[in-house]
């Protein structure tokens, strides 16, 4: 298993790597899943709406893309996260930029274990999901605290 975090022309965000690596992985032992490598590489802006345009042929800005190369329960995958789309949602959410990210971050994982977002009940789960996933990371933090 192993979980990586680059960044791409910018500083990666302040987080608790150690703590954020064990959520992921407590998050997919919940979801029956093994990790193989997972990648989370924060870009700016532009450097998304290429990746978007490039291999998606999308014509719009977006927070995260996520490329899967799972094999069965074996999750595996590349996930781009613009830091200035999850700061502007922050504010558009009225949430902290460290929830926004965190919720972003799962999402790209959902994404990987086979949940959707192209509808509105499927919206409606992925959301409820994030949600529960990022009290989850607070309730580990706040236990590696101590």
């Amino acid at each position: 298993m192993s979980i990586k975090y680059l960044s791409e022309g910018i500083a990666k965000p302040k987080l608790r790597y150690s703590i954020v690596s064990l959520w992921i992985k407590n998050v997919l032992k919940l979801e029956n899943h093994q990790s193989g490598i997972l990648s989370y590489i924060f870009c700016n802006d532009d450097y998304l709406y290429n990746i978007n345009k490039q291999f998606l042929s999308h014509d719009y800005y977006t927070d995260i893309i996520t490329f899967d190369y799972s094999e069965k329960n074996m999750v595996s995958g590349d996930m781009f996260i613009s830091i200035e789309r999850v700061k502007e949602n922050s504010l558009l959410y009225n949430c902290s930029y460290n929830d926004e990210i965190l919720r972003v971050m799962i999402h790209g994982l959902l994404h990987l274990l086979g949940y959707n977002d192209s509808n509105e009940i499927e919206k409606e789960l992925m959301r409820k999901m994030e949600d529960e996933y990022v009290l989850m990371f607070k309730e580990i933090d706040n236990a590696n605290s101590k």
